[in-house]
Formats: C-alpha cells, structure tokens, sequence
C-alpha cells in the first residue's frame, strides 16, 4: 500500500503546491467547492484553499505543473485510491501523512469523482448541521 513519504529536501521545493496552471481547471474546482453549504476560497500559501469555517477540506495544486486537488479523506481510503490507480490518485507532500489525498486534474478528469471527493472531504470537516444540509 502507499506510504507516506518524507520529501527529500531538494524535493521540498519542487513538491511545493503551486496554482495551477490551467484556468479552466481551477475554475471548475472552484464552482464544486463554493456550492456547498458556507465554503468559503482563501488563499494561503499562494494557492486557493476551500474551508468550512476557516477550515481547509480541499485545495488546488499544480505539483511540477500537473494540476491536482487535495482533499481529506476517511481512514484506509488513501491507502485504497493510490493503490489501486496511481497514475491518478497520490499521497501529497504535507498532508499525506494526516491522511489527505491528491488527484490529478490533467488527463482524462471525471469530474463527477471530483465531486465526489470534494463533497467526502467537507463532510469530514464540516459541522453536522452543515452536512444534513447535503442529505436534506
């Protein structure tokens, strides 16, 4: 199973979150985050990050120019995604080892998986009234 990894230190800079470099891309993130209940865009450390009430459950990334989101995800699911489809899902540098996920936004995107995960990642942050609103 995938394991988070400790970066090198000449890895450090290049593993770095960027903004990424497709617009298009970052636009249709943003629409998925900011229509669920009260998530707000802040941008922190020169990238977009989505919050429930200042906190982060996805951000935008561009990791040597490919494109990516970064999303929480429920215990064993990290494992489970990179595992079975590395060529789409990653342990990203940081947060991997708290357990979050990335996902490739540069080839042959499903957005409704993004969706999905995005969605996933607010419900584990977000308060329960907040999360009754999806369902309801």
């Amino acid at each position: 199973m995938a394991k988070y990894q400790v970066p090198k230190k000449n890895d450090v800079r290049r593993m770095a979150p960027r903004r990424t470099p497709d617009n298009q891309i970052g636009d249709r993130l943003r629409k998925l985050c900011l229509a669920l209940p009260e998530a707000e865009e802040r941008e922190t450390w020169d990238i977009p990050t989505y919050r429930i009430r200042s906190k982060i459950f996805a951000l935008e990334s561009a990791i040597d120019g490919r494109a990516a989101v970064w999303c929480k995800a429920q215990p064993g699911s990290q494992e489970v995604l990179v595992g079975a489809d590395p060529q789409r899902f990653f342990v990203p540098p940081y947060l991997g080892h708290k357990g979050w996920m990335g996902m490739w936004l540069d080839r042959a995107v499903n957005w409704a998986e993004v969706a999905e995960l995005v969605r996933r990642s607010y419900c584990l942050i977000a308060p329960k009234k907040l999360v009754a609103k999806l369902d309801g």
